[in-house]
């Protein structure tokens, strides 16, 4: 139990904190990304249903791949979370758990 002080410091330290506060924003931003992906397809559909029923094919409207793109779109976002969080956020962790392991 004596690198019990040492993680409570690391935990309080200004650079897990700012790690935490970068974790927080992606997320938040991504998040907002998303939202506004999903629900600016509904409010499409709300304001300019004339737009997507529009015919592109002989059995589809625009409507259809506009959808499949939202869809796409959240694959997107999440495979930026996926590849910030491996490439910086778990380096970064690992490298203070490592100090607050040697503390």
């Amino acid at each position: 139990m004596s690198s019990q002080p040492h993680r409570r410091a690391l935990l309080e330290s200004a650079e897990f904190r700012h790690l935490v506060g970068r974790r927080w924003r992606m997320s938040l931003v991504l998040s907002a990304l998303l939202f506004a992906l999903y629900y600016g397809y509904i409010l499409l559909i709300a304001t300019n249903r004339a737009l997507l029923s529009r015919r592109i094919g002989d059995a589809t409207t625009l409507g259809i791949p506009l959808g499949a793109a939202v869809i796409a779109g959240a694959w997107v976002l999440t495979a930026v979370y996926v590849v910030w969080a491996n490439r910086y956020y778990d380096a970064e962790a690992a490298r203070l758990r490592a100090r607050a392991e040697r503390d």
